[in-house]
């Protein structure tokens, strides 16, 4: 009696066991998953470990800005750039099912959303829902350039980055602000000494090791992994302006200093000079723009921006270079459709090449075509009435955003070295005195033009 009884025992305790089991398995099914998002029953493939936590972190951080009406949109390089291959599927089936977790479950540290912040009052509840959601965050924030001005160098400050931390995952948040140019600007991601480096390993972040402009890009809603989220509408042509995106303040502290000791000449003939040289500036870069070729500020108008953050009243002229790589036969014409009829051309496409239009009144427009080499890049010149070539050497540079007169324009990254090459170490001191023969710093004799060539490479109009 006393085996039956402790056989009985064994199977009441087995069958409870049992039922116990189960009741867990139905409470996490119908309980666990409901509470987590129904979304995530869908997402198969990669439901386990870190590839799920990363999900559940972004489906979270999206819950958190859309339920405070913030706009955010997806600018994480790696997850576009597998959005970019599958695109045309992801908008043909914008509300479809996920048959895996393929984008937000791919191995990262970070994902990096983009808000812009016209779009978004800065409100203290978003960052208590966060902490009740269980996120850390920081905010990061600097001076606003924007402020800044030849007569004020303000000590505004505003935030850059926001950075939520939610267990082995962050979402990375970069604020894009509108420049006066037009195009939107994120500043730089700076820790200030207080600040836990620990926080996130910082070095991996994708933006903000230095500012950067972009255009304002039309965004698409989708579906990704069973997420609703905007996106660039070209993803493809977002990361290609990323990778060049890097951006150059004008330098408003040092351009204050050099008026205070040569000050501006802010006579009617100067003021007019340079309403004429920003309007004739505008033209060019919608022209050039519209035919996508490349451009940078070059010599004198380069210098006027490093040096005193505007054009330089006696320099007379716009200087703009273009790699000859860029060059386009639709220039021309293009120019003298604008209004701005073709002054001289010298040289060739091969060799020296230099156009010259002109602006309104007796402002022109020079474009400088340069030619790279191993060891350093170059532009020629041309002297019409004896053929004479001269060569101009640069050290080998790439190019940067700025903004000057109101214009989203590029200027050479290594700005310093550029300027030193063409106006040597005293380009700090204004000359207003002029020879394109044998005043730059830069300057080489380069042969002469055949006698035989010159019908095709000095054309004056």
């Amino acid at each position: 009696m006393q085996k039956i009884n402790r056989n009985v025992v064994l199977a009441l305790l087995s069958l409870t066991s049992l039922v116990f089991l189960l009741f867990q398995l139905c409470y996490y099914k119908f309980y666990l998953s409901q509470k987590n998002g129904a979304a995530f029953s869908k997402v198969r493939g990669s439901q386990s470990g870190q590839d799920s936590t990363r999900w559940h972190v972004v489906r979270k951080f999206l819950g958190l800005t859309s339920g405070h009406n913030i706009p955010v949109y997806l600018i994480d390089p790696l997850i576009l750039g597998l959005v970019d291959k599958d695109i045309e599927q992801i908008r043909s089936s914008p509300d479809g099912p996920s048959p895996e977790c393929k984008y937000f479950c791919a191995p990262r540290d970070f994902t990096t959303f983009a808000l812009l912040d016209k779009t978004w009052k800065h409100e203290v509840g978003l960052f208590r829902t966060a902490e009740k959601m269980g996120f850390q965050w920081l905010k990061i924030i600097n001076k606003d350039p924007r402020l800044d001005g030849m007569d004020d160098l303000s000590g505004m400050e505003i935030p850059l980055h926001y950075i939520f931390k939610l267990a082995s995952h962050a979402i990375h948040l970069v604020v894009f602000y509108e420049r006066s140019g037009n195009f939107l600007w994120h500043g730089p991601l700076r820790l200030r000494q207080h600040m836990d480096r620990k926080f996130v390993p910082f070095r991996k972040l994708h933006f903000g090791r230095y500012p950067g402009a972009y255009e304002k890009p039309e965004l698409l809603l989708v579906s990704i992994d069973d997420l609703k989220v905007q996106i660039p509408k070209n993803p493809s042509s977002f990361l290609e302006e990323m990778s060049h995106s890097r951006f150059l303040e004008c330098r408003y502290r040092e351009a204050r200093a050099f008026f205070q000791l040569y000050p501006d000449d802010a006579s009617p003939d100067a003021v007019e000079f340079r309403k004429k040289a920003k309007s004739l500036l505008h033209l060019a870069a919608l022209t050039l723009n519209n035919l996508g070729v490349k451009f940078w500020l070059s010599s004198g108008t380069c210098l006027g921006w490093y040096r005193q953050c505007n054009v330089i009243p006696h320099s007379k002229d716009v200087d703009l270079g273009i790699f000859i790589r860029d060059y386009k036969a639709d220039i021309i014409p293009a120019f003298q459709n604008a209004g701005l009829p073709l002054k001289h051309k010298f040289g060739k496409v091969e060799d020296s090449l230099e156009l010259s239009f002109q602006g309104e009144g007796d402002v022109k427009l020079d474009i400088f075509f340069f030619y790279e080499e191993d060891d350093h890049i170059w532009n020629g010149g041309t002297q019409a009435k004896s053929g004479k070539k001269f060569k101009y050497l640069f050290p080998k540079f790439t190019l940067c955003w700025t903004e000057f007169v109101e214009l989203k324009v590029h200027v050479p990254c290594e700005t310093l070295q550029y300027v030193e090459a063409n106006y040597g170490p005293e380009w700090k001191v204004p000359v207003k005195t002029w020879d394109w023969k044998s005043s730059p710093f830069n300057v080489q004799d380069n042969g002469v033009w055949p006698i035989d060539e010159w019908d095709n490479v000095i054309q004056i109009y």
